[in-house]
């Protein structure tokens, strides 16, 4: 391994219970419908998607009681994805829970009225999502996952493990719509720090695959999508993406009790996690700082 070179990659607690009644009688029963673009085997997804019925649990929305939950997990194959959507929309929900920076887009074209709830997707102003993050104005909003700053910090951190760095390659998939808003903050905030800045397209390969792409060069990494470092990953820098699903169930929550989506800020992140392998870092031969250890969220040892 050359050790000027460094890669980053772009992807994106018990429950308390409260007593639930039975639905009044006459009480409508709500439908949510839910469109995942990731296959059901995907357990990281599936723990997402659990943590945010959870939460609307706990905020009074219970299964078959109340609630009636339509998902639709179809891959990233746009044609099943169009399917899906096409399939939820004709169901008439209430709301629709989705994420995809090429999901929302065929969502919008479908409906200008139903609610979408998006639990992570950047730049929505710039991607015509919302008229303003403040008052999206329209019938979607939720939460972003990452704003354009969280580059610069990337690289900031792999600076930290490996201060003579030269070159950064940012792996990403053009096909999001996102990509092109932070591939131009990659190049200025590599360039800012005399780092010479690689783009490397990147289509169907899955998350476990590039990491042990890159691990089998010895390239150190840093990566926006948190199951990375459990799969062997050195760098994890991002939200808790859980955490966004849980929030976004009480914008469903109030939605389902009458609230506008266009009245509902579109929230950016105020935290940001660093989960750090030590174990990779040990096999690379890299030494982590003690002080960014100390400021690590988690160690993987």
């Amino acid at each position: 391994m050359r050790r000027r070179e460094f890669i980053i990659f772009l992807s994106g607690a018990a429950a308390t219970w409260p007593l639930i009644g039975h639905a009044q009688p006459g009480e409508r029963m709500r439908r949510v419908g839910i469109l995942m673009p990731y296959p059901p085997s995907d357990k990281e997804m599936q723990n997402r998607v659990q943590a945010f019925k959870e939460e609307l649990r706990n905020r009074g929305w219970t299964t078959g009681v109340n609630v009636q939950f339509d998902e639709r997990w179809t891959t990233d194959n746009m044609d099943l994805i169009r399917a899906a959507a096409t399939n939820l929309v004709e169901l008439k929900p209430d709301v629709v829970f989705a994420i995809g920076g090429r999901v929302i887009p065929i969502l919008m074209q479908l409906t200008s009225s139903i609610p979408i709830i998006v639990p992570g997707g950047t730049n929505p102003v710039e991607r015509g999502w919302v008229k303003s993050l403040a008052r999206p104005g329209g019938n979607v909003t939720g939460f972003a996952q990452a704003e354009l700053s969280i580059i610069g910090n990337m690289l900031q951190t792999l600076k930290e493990i490996a201060p003579n760095i030269s070159h950064v390659a940012m792996i990403y998939n053009p096909d999001n719509p996102a990509a092109a808003f932070f591939g131009r903050s990659f190049e200025d905030a590599a360039r800012s720090l005399a780092i010479e800045p690689v783009i490397a397209h990147i289509h169907s390969a899955h998350l476990a695959q590039i990491v042990a792409i890159v691990a089998r060069h010895r390239l150190p990494s840093i990566y926006s999508e948190p199951a990375s470092v459990k799969v062997g990953g050195l760098v994890y820098y991002g939200t808790d993406r859980v955490d966004l699903y849980r929030r976004s169930a009480s914008y469903v929550d109030r939605v389902l009790r009458g609230e506008k989506p266009g009245d509902l800020p579109y929230q950016q992140p105020t935290k940001y996690e660093l989960v750090v392998n030590l174990k990779t870092a040990k096999a690379l031969g890299l030494t982590v700082s003690p002080s960014l250890l100390a400021r690590a969220d988690e160690v993987i040892e």
